[in-house]
């Protein structure tokens, strides 16, 4: 009775039914990864069949032509053995012949020896010149063969002479080519020598015009303008104090030209920067737009004072570089900027 209750009383706990669930979750999860397995096994074993089979015809290939190698070998040997069997047939013929001629002469008085002698002399003749066609043609097939051999062998001898060239050829191509690259690296740094000096002066004859101005600065190899030296704010049109501060800048560059000789390419590169502040006016709808417009400004202006368009280059930056990532009102005044740049076209 007691049992009974207890086991009435813990009808609650029962954990079969989970430990069925997991158990064929358990076993489930065996099928599919053997299942796997097994098309794994399929396709390897396919890939591993199929080059087998493509190695099983590339052996039976190179079997075959070695047995046509051999059998073109034997064969000549066959022929080289059938022509000295036919000569010693030959030089047998010739003695028996010579024979038969000396007992003809010999028998001179019976008529029916003669005529019997000379009726084999005949039929030996006759297998003589059988024997001659025989070796004839048979010399004909070696001289072919031999005809064949030497044929190959000149154009193996005018194969390896034509590599021998190609590669004295390719050695001579490497040679001049690493030549003319020292002599081009050697003119590609007088070229940057040359250019370094002439960007030197340009420099200092810049330094020399503008003065020592708070709103003029170099940084490393270039000089930069505040934009409210030339622009207003959000505008790309040049101010007219902006144009004076560019007639200098262009009476530089017009000595420049004379200076610098013409086989040196060269270039006064623009560049126009805004602040991180977006912009959206309906003139310039992104700071792209706005700084791009300043330097073609710039540009367009030092053309209408003489400098040559080939030396000038406009560029738009926007607020992607900036010389300083403050937000300050400061960090943005320096930020909005033109600069001018010599360098190599």
């Amino acid at each position: 009775m007691a049992l009974a209750r207890r086991a009435r009383g813990g009808e609650g706990l029962n954990y079969w039914p989970g430990f069925v669930d997991a158990l064929s979750t358990l076993i489930l999860s065996i099928i599919f990864l053997l299942s796997v397995f097994l098309v794994v096994q399929f396709y390897m074993a396919q890939e591993v069949t199929g080059k087998d089979t493509a190695l099983q015809r590339l052996n039976a290939q190179i079997d075959q032509l070695s047995s046509l190698l051999s059998l073109e070998k034997a064969g000549k040997v066959d022929l080289e053995q059938q022509i000295a069997q036919l000569r010693a047939n030959l030089a047998s013929a010739e003695g028996e012949r010579d024979k038969l001629q000396k007992q003809a002469q010999g028998a001179g008085a019976a008529a029916a020896a003669e005529s019997a002698a000379q009726g084999k002399i005949t039929q030996l003749s006759g297998e003589l010149d059988s024997q001659k066609q025989l070796s004839a043609r048979a010399l004909a097939q070696v001289e072919a063969l031999n005809q064949q051999i030497l044929a190959l062998r000149r154009q193996l001898t005018a194969l390896e002479q034509a590599l021998e060239v190609s590669e004295q050829h390719g050695k001579e191509s490497q040679s001049k080519l690493a030549e003319l690259g020292q002599r081009l690296n050697v003119a590609l740094a007088q070229r940057v020598q040359e250019l370094s000096r002439y960007r030197s002066d340009f420099f200092g004859r810049l330094r020399a015009i503008l003065g020592n101005r708070p709103d003029v600065r170099v940084v490393g190899d270039r000089f930069v303008f505040q934009s409210e030296v030339f622009f207003d704010v959000s505008q790309a049109t040049l101010k007219p104090e902006g144009m004076a501060e560019l007639d200098q800048v262009a009476s530089a560059l017009l000595e420049l030209e004379k200076q610098i000789p013409q086989d040196i390419p060269w270039v006064i590169r623009v560049d126009g920067h805004t602040d991180v502040r977006p912009i959206s006016t309906p003139q310039f709808h992104s700071n792209w737009e706005l700084s791009s417009a300043r330097a073609i400004s710039v540009v367009q202006y030092l053309i209408s004072k003489g400098v040559s368009p080939q030396h000038l280059v406009a560029a738009g930056f926007g607020e992607f570089q900036p010389l300083d990532t403050g937000t300050t009102e400061a960090a943005y005044s320096r930020n909005r900027r033109i600069e001018l740049k010599l360098t190599e076209r």
